[in-house]
């Protein structure tokens, strides 16, 4: 059975009404992902047995409408913990790691009756742009196999484009979610740093790392956001602000809506396909009653440095944990304790996870921690202002999620520097904690997804599905799906 045009809300309906259960909806998904993961290689780990059980108890409890996500099976990036259940963050280091707590993320979507139908693949430690340097292999895209998901949430975006799942959960770091959504013809949303616990998401950069949520429409998508969201005791940079029922506003339209057009971000190898879709698109959200200006963000092409200054001096501080001594891999035969953390570390990571912890270890050592990690936080304040001096005049933000549309596999794996600057158009965003989703935009002349960036200011992702689903009304492209 095909669930292209199914959504969490389509699927409650179908399960209040009577007409489907939470254990044939699990059937019927652990059958798609087994038919077509080869294909794609989306899933890590899949959750058969507890998947069913917990369909089962949801199917004695019954269904309501005020309880959308109850019997949906989920997909889950595989660097968010899940209890009882292998969470390996792609990396041969924790490739048998099995939690024995759940993210509160986890907790809220258990609480909400969502069944987790297994793990989803990523970039290893979410470093990457393209699930390349997953340990478990590549992500192939959706819409074309020979083309990367993008990274590092590419598993997910995959998972819910093919139609393995009806939602997923994933990542964003430096636009981890955003990219592999536009990448795979999705909606994706990178909630404001602190809406959304990260306890129990495996640390990558903690200043920039915030899990969002993958779907097809915009209006699933804020089903699943207000479920995981909210002040958590157990994380201490989660915003105590109070989280909108997103659906009683999401219809109000973009009327008298101010929309800024950074002049930035559509240059630097932009290119003309990408920069035609966006430009439609703000034609299309002014003549639903926005309107629209052009503004610029300077220090915007600072991004990418700072970014991968300040991730990586994070990332170095966060994987000192990994060292294979109280769980993960473990070295053989080694001669002494340095012996046992050089060899496990040398032997459980990547090559891109050993690039950025030596990247943020000579940024914060001695003699070179003012020149770079301290220099870029500066410069990081300075672009968080300038785009509060944008708020100050406009609601929301508008332009590309990528500058260009998804690259085939193998072509960036050699230049670092290259897939580095896939991020380009994301990073600022998470530089300065702002909330920020990207929306199927168009196609180009291969056939592949154009991802549209609407940006607002922090806690206001409702001003964001606003426009997003007045937008998402206005076109078909949310209702096209790969072959």
């Amino acid at each position: 059975m095909s669930r292209f045009d199914e959504t969490i809300v389509s699927l409650n309906q179908q399960l209040v009404n009577g007409e489907t259960t939470a254990v044939q909806l699990v059937k019927d998904a652990i059958e798609r992902i087994k038919a077509l993961d080869g294909k794609y290689n989306a899933f890590i780990t899949l959750n058969e047995e507890q998947a069913l059980e917990q369909a089962k108890l949801s199917d004695e409890k019954g269904y309501s409408t005020d309880r959308p996500l109850q019997g949906i099976p989920l997909g889950i990036k595989d660097n968010i913990v899940t209890k009882d259940l292998k969470t390996t963050a792609a990396s041969h280091i924790l490739d048998n790691f099995v939690p024995i707590y759940d993210a509160t993320v986890m907790e809220k979507l258990n609480a909400a009756g969502a069944i987790t139908i297994g793990k989803l693949n990523l970039d290893e430690f979410a470093m990457g742009g393209s699930t390349e340097t997953s340990y478990f292999g590549p992500t192939k895209n959706a819409w074309d196999t020979e083309r990367v998901p993008g990274g590092s949430s590419g598993g997910s975006a995959a998972a819910v484009a093919s139609g393995e799942v009806v939602a997923a959960l994933g990542s964003d770091t430096g636009g981890s979610v955003r990219q592999p959504a536009a990448f795979n013809g999705i909606v994706g949303m990178k909630p404001t740093y602190g809406r959304v616990s990260r306890n129990g998401l495996i640390a990558f950069g903690s200043s920039l790392d915030q899990i969002g949520p993958m779907t097809r429409t915009v209006e699933d998508n804020a089903i699943l956001l207000e479920a995981i969201a909210g002040v958590d005791e157990h994380d201490s940079t989660t915003g105590d602000v109070s989280v909108p029922h997103y659906l009683d506003t999401i219809k109000d339209g973009v009327k008298g809506m101010k929309i800024a057009v950074p002049r930035e971000f559509f240059e630097e190898g932009t290119t003309e396909e990408v920069s035609a879709a966006v430009h439609k698109a703000i034609e299309t959200l002014e003549s639903l009653g926005a309107t629209a200006e052009e503004v610029s963000l300077p220090h915007m092409r600072y991004g990418i440095p700072v970014y991968y200054i300040v991730a990586s001096s994070e990332a170095s501080s966060n994987l000192q944990r990994f060292d294979g001594i109280r769980y993960g891999y473990r070295a053989d035969n080694v001669k002494d304790l340095e012996d046992l953390y050089v060899r496990s570390r040398s032997e459980g990571f990547g090559d891109e996870v050993k690039r950025r912890i030596m990247l943020g270890t000579f940024s914060l050592s001695s003699g070179f921690y003012d020149a770079y990690f301290n220099k870029a936080g500066k410069v990081r304040m300075v672009i968080a202002r300038e785009f509060q001096s944008i708020f100050e005049n406009y609601d929301l933000i508008m332009g590309p999620v990528t500058t260009t549309t998804a690259f085939k596999l193998g072509e960036r794996t050699e230049d670092p520097v290259s897939m580095y600057m896939s991020d380009l158009l994301t990073v600022p965003v998470n530089l300065a904690g702002l909330p920020s989703i990207a929306v199927p935009g168009g196609f180009d002349s291969n056939g592949l997804p154009i991802g549209i960036q609407m940006i607002a200011n922090h806690f206001q992702e409702e001003t964001i599905y606003k426009a997003a689903y007045a937008f998402e009304q206005a076109t078909d492209f949310h209702t096209r799906h790969p072959e």
